[in-house]
Parts: structure tokens; sequence; C-alpha cells
């Protein structure tokens, strides 16, 4: 019988600074960018995109936090958290929107999931 891995938040990628990725990239488990991604990045956990991070493309995952640069288009099923040093240049859709002061968003917004908007 096949036992299926459930992800603990132990196990996580990571693209370290000064490293470059061009392409699709898909996890599962959480990924941390402390680099520069050119393309999509696809996730059943947590995307960080660190200080340093840049991503031009688009993110789909659970959760995200953003203390880097993304640009493109951000499709979280949770929690995004925008941290201070962050700054997203695109649409994003989430469950849940944490904006910290000085953060920089540039584009729009949809919030809830689909059990809320059908009630």
């Amino acid at each position: 019988m096949a036992q299926q891995q459930q992800n603990m938040g132990t196990l996580f990628n990571a693209l370290t600074a000064g490293s470059k990725i061009t392409g699709t990239i898909e996890a599962d488990s959480d990924i941390r960018v402390d680099g520069t991604i050119e393309g999509d990045v696809k996730c059943t956990g947590k995307v960080v995109i660190g200080e340093q991070g840049l991503v031009h493309g688009n993110i789909q995952c659970q959760n995200a936090e953003i203390m880097g640069r993304l640009n493109g288009t951000a499709v979280i099923s949770q929690t995004l958290a925008l941290r201070a040093t962050g700054a997203i240049q695109g649409d994003i859709q989430t469950g849940i929107l944490i904006v910290e002061p000085n953060a920089i968003f540039n584009g729009t917004c949809s919030m809830g999931n689909k059990e809320q908007e059908e009630a």
C-alpha cells in the first residue's frame, strides 16, 4: 500500500542569491527564492521570495511571503503576506492578504474563496 507523504514544512527547495533559472518550476514542497526566476512557479506549499529574490512570471501556491519582487500574477489559495521590503507589480488572487507599511503593490486584488463567494 502506497503512503502519501505530507508536507510538514521541514522540506523545502531554495534558489540562492546570484542564481538564475529560466523556465517553469513545479514543487511539491515549499520553495524559497533569493535569486532570479524568469518563468512561472507552481507549488503545493509555500513560496517565499527573499529580499534579494525576483520572480518575473506567475506564482501559484497555497501560501506566499513576498519580501523581494514579483512581476506577474499571483494565485494564492490561502494567505499572501507582502512584507515592508516587498513589491508586487501585477494582479493577485488570494484568500487572505496581509500588507505591511512601505510595501509596494501595483495591480488588482481579488480576495476570498469560492465557498465564501457562493454563500
